[in-house]
């Protein structure tokens, strides 16, 4: 039988939105009526509207993300890759358009994920909107509007789905806080090097390094035409 996470009762909007996190109205998707949305609402919008929705308790909240958010996902997807290349092709790296059926009435969009070819079926990439698949890996980049509610909701759906490694990315902090569990908590700055455990083995990169190429390189000085600058 599917496992599920048992909601608590709701009789306001404010309970509504305390069970999902404290996260900002608007955010939250009323058409569907609250408590009555399926994986089929979330794969129309995420079609007609272009729009990316995680679905919790039969309630639509909308993935929101920045530039910032994006570039640190694709590179640290960068950096997996070329792990993932040199170690024979083990498991299969999606990123931020990816949704995700982690448990029954649940999806969410992990900014960036791995997930060993065992547990894909067929090992093959799935062709669905939205699989059934819980990754090895999950990567969080954390936005403005993620509230501490929010993201320690979601640390407990992953774990209870099967997730083994879980790392949130914090652009403002300039941290990587990485779940070996729930209990099992690392916060790493940029002295430290973040490393994929058991999970990736050998799979490391300076945090620093992560963090870098937020500023960009260096203006290249402007040469003037008569060649001096």
């Amino acid at each position: 039988m599917p496992r599920t996470l048992a909601p608590t009762p709701i009789e306001t909007a404010e309970d509504l939105l305390v069970r999902l996190g404290g996260v900002s109205p608007s955010r939250v998707r009323i058409i569907p009526p609250p408590g009555q949305a399926t994986v089929k609402d979330v794969v129309h919008l995420l079609q007609q509207e272009k729009r990316k929705f995680e679905l919790v308790d039969g309630t639509l909240v909308e993935k929101v993300m920045g530039a910032k958010e994006s570039f640190l996902a694709m590179y640290l997807g960068l950096l997996l890759g070329n792990w993932n290349t040199a170690n024979d092709n083990v498991g299969m790296i999606l990123g931020e358009a990816c949704t995700l059926k982690l448990l029954k009435g649940l999806v969410r969009i992990p900014d960036l994920s791995f997930t060993n070819w065992d547990r894909v079926p067929d090992r093959k990439v799935p062709t669905e909107p939205v699989p059934n698949l819980v990754p090895n890996l999950a990567v969080e980049v954390l936005s403005e509007g993620n509230t501490k509610d929010e993201m320690d909701r979601k640390l407990k759906e992953y774990f209870k789905a099967g997730v083994e490694l879980v790392w949130y990315i914090d652009p403002e902090k300039m941290t990587v806080t990485v779940y070996a569990s729930r209990k099992d908590v690392t916060v790493l700055t940029a002295k430290d090097t973040l490393t994929g455990g058991d999970v990736l083995p050998g799979f490391k990169t300076p945090v620093a390094q992560l963090f870098a190429g937020l500023q960009g390189p260096p203006a290249k000085p402007v040469r003037k035409k008569n060649g001096r600058s």
